[in-house]
């Protein structure tokens, strides 16, 4: 069952893979997303957010940060009309 996630990380060092940490979030992770923010992304999946980690780890250093949590349809926040219904309608659907 798809769920609405949001994922925000911090890597730490210079020179990290910030390309294939995304590409894992968009191609492996998520059913669709959205990222108004730097290295933060609104998404639904199928995975766990342990299974969504397993599939980071490779990327990943010792010094990096990730948190990982489901949300819920309550919210509100300054976006433009356009990201507010793509939210509504691919994230909380």
């Amino acid at each position: 069952m798809n769920k609405p996630y949001m994922l925000t990380y911090d890597l730490n060092n210079p020179g990290q893979r910030y390309d294939e940490v995304i590409k894992v979030i968009k191609e492996e992770i998520s059913n669709g997303c959205c990222s108004y923010w730097k290295s933060s992304f609104l998404f639904r999946s199928s995975l766990t957010p342990s299974e969504m980690m397993d599939k980071l780890k490779p990327f990943l250093d010792k010094g990096d940060k990730f948190f990982v949590a489901e949300i819920v349809n309550n919210k509100n926040g300054w976006l433009s009309k356009e990201q507010w219904n793509f939210i509504n309608k691919n994230i909380f659907k």
